[in-house]
């Protein structure tokens, strides 16, 4: 049968989006691998699919795929796709959503110009919430990696593990080598998405993430909200953030500690295709 999908990206992370609103859709490995493939396939950081809701209090269900076949909790970039997507296909009219990922609840504000608002929820910074085991709560984690190295970082869920660890250059930051060692660390026993933080100013930093199954993308909503939420427990942030990706910048507001974290940013579709698919 054809699967019909819709190429999206928001900065440069971009997502094979799929409907699953009028039809069950449950792709195995071997279909992910094809979609996801940016030589024999369509080519993408992740699937995004869009499921009827799940709750009464939701609009509708969001399940997240990386390009290594496992599932993911959260994908930030990817929920303003999912509002640009549902409000175009006439899935709804609303110009704000409720939508359920694996991990949690998010609100999807479209914006008139174009933009999409979303409320990332509240940061989680207790060990086992991100989960980060081995360790008591801290502002900053003293990591020991294979080759006996020592790195210190700030660890948050955002649905999402993340950690987020500040350098003073991004350019010349040691973004694969370094993402790599703590994908297989012990101390995050479901991998973790690696953020490296250069703080400009209060008002601005630069980014870049290193993605668990996926590898460094140019851009990643949640890695941009967990390194507001390390950089501002820190005193480094302000409550109002332009964070730069290589993909383009997000604008990110967050109070601190218990409140909700907001970011907004674009998302665009880049084209329709379909595939043959057997169920």
């Amino acid at each position: 049968m054809l699967l019909n999908f819709t190429k999206m990206q928001g900065l440069g992370n971009d997502f094979v989006v799929v409907d699953a609103t009028a039809q069950a859709f449950r792709p195995d490995a071997a279909l992910l691998e094809r979609l996801t493939d940016r030589h024999f396939g369509v080519g993408c950081d992740q699937v995004l699919v869009i499921d009827p809701p799940p709750a009464a209090d939701v609009d509708f269900g969001y399940r997240i795929y990386n390009a290594d076949g496992s599932e993911s909790g959260q994908c930030l970039n990817g929920s303003r796709c999912v509002a640009r997507f549902v409000r175009s296909r006439g899935l709804s009219n609303k110009a704000r959503v409720r939508v359920r990922t694996q991990t949690s609840v998010l609100e999807l504000e479209q914006l008139d110009d174009g933009r999409v608002r979303v409320n990332t929820g509240v940061p989680r910074f207790e060990p086992a919430a991100i989960p980060l085991a081995g360790f008591a709560q801290a502002p900053v984690y003293s990591l020991v990696l294979g080759d006996d190295s020592r790195i210190d970082c700030g660890a948050v869920s955002m649905g999402n593990p993340h950690a987020v660890i500040q350098v003073t250059d991004v350019d010349t930051a040691r973004v694969a080598e370094i993402g790599l060692a703590l994908q297989t660390h012990a101390a995050f026993p479901l991998r973790v998405n690696v953020g490296f933080l250069q703080i400009v100013d209060a008002g601005l930093a630069r980014l870049r993430v290193f993605e668990r199954g996926a590898g460094e993308t140019l851009a990643c909503g949640s890695g941009a909200c967990a390194a507001m939420a390390v950089g501002r427990l820190w005193g480094k942030l302000g409550a109002d953030v332009e964070m730069r990706l290589l993909g383009g910048s997000l604008s990110l507001q967050w109070q601190g500690p218990g409140s909700e974290l907001w970011m907004t940013g674009p998302a665009e579709t880049v084209f329709e295709g379909s595939v043959e698919w057997q169920k």
